[in-house]
């Protein structure tokens, strides 16, 4: 642990000195943009329950790709972009994607125990995805990350418009003759892309918080989509980047910090908007009764 001297230029200069943590910010700050943009489309279409289900079934994939020789990376990739596919296929409507996902979750978690049972040793790469090891990120893990963050939003850039549009009333959109089904597979990879980037800083197990929770934060605020979209980029970047100088100068992983800074914006929002909703109500002059 390193000693914080309050002196917030000389703490920035001290942590940037470091290679691994302009790694960690580097990567994260690309993780944390691909996040805040894709998890609004997560909250919009309903698919928090698939966010959960592709991390935990990326896991499986990790274990997969120890087995063989491979980079977990890999792994997570293969087997999140399968998952993707398959509940784009079965649950085709966010109000019957629950019980596919359900399936496939199951399924695939059920893979991952036969993978590390068969694995002889300790598969240290696979356990350290649980809760995220963004300061071990490599100078090719930045790279692998930066690409990838790249192409999912080269991809989101060119259904934008027609994603929104069937994420905000999916009768409207599939009378109006939009391919719903092309638009959902194309959702779920690139959802599956960037839940893979993103468990290298929060972790399969905390991945939900960072894909849905400045997402949650966004909607509450605004109900116009890009100012949506760019306050939720921005509460994730925020809770990256400090989660990051906060695990710097602590024993508690940055993962931990991230989540918790997360969670406390939603938490402050709804509290917000609760006390002014009451002294609204106070301030508001009641309404005589009619005689």
């Amino acid at each position: 642990m390193t000693d914080f001297s309050w002196n917030l230029v000389t703490d920035l200069r001290l942590m940037w000195s470091f290679h691994f943590m302009q790694n960690a910010f580097e990567a994260g700050t690309m993780i944390a943009v691909v996040a805040g943009i894709v998890g609004y489309l997560v909250v919009l279409r309903r698919s928090a329950f698939a966010t959960h289900a592709l991390g935990h079934g990326g896991f499986s994939g990790a274990a997969a790709a120890v087995l063989l020789g491979a980079n977990p990376v890999y792994g997570l990739l293969v087997f999140t972009m399968g998952m993707g596919t398959g509940m784009a296929l079965l649950g085709q409507r966010a109000a019957n994607r629950d019980v596919e996902i359900g399936t496939l979750l199951a399924f695939t978690l059920g893979l991952g125990l036969v993978f590390l049972s068969l694995y002889k040793g300790f598969a240290d790469e696979v356990y350290s995805l649980l809760f995220g090891e963004i300061l071990g990120i490599s100078d090719a893990g930045v790279v692998l990350t930066v690409e990838v963050s790249a192409v999912v939003l080269a991809g989101l850039a060119l259904i934008a418009r027609r994603l929104l549009f069937a994420s905000l009333d999916e009768d409207v959109a599939e009378a109006k003759g939009l391919p719903m089904f092309g638009l959902g597979l194309a959702f779920m990879l690139m959802l599956a892309v960037a839940i893979s980037i993103a468990v290298q800083i929060v972790g399969v197990l905390l991945i939900f918080a960072l894909m849905v929770t400045p997402a949650a934060v966004a909607i509450r605020l605004t109900q116009r989509p890009l100012y949506a979209v760019l306050t939720s980029v921005a509460v994730a970047l925020v809770a990256t980047w400090v989660g990051l100088f906060v695990q710097f100068f602590s024993n508690y992983p940055a993962s931990f910090f991230i989540v918790a800074i997360a969670f406390g914006g939603y938490l402050s929002v709804r509290i917000g908007q609760a006390l002014a909703g009451r002294l609204s109500r106070r301030a508001a002059p009641s309404t005589p009764a009619p005689s």
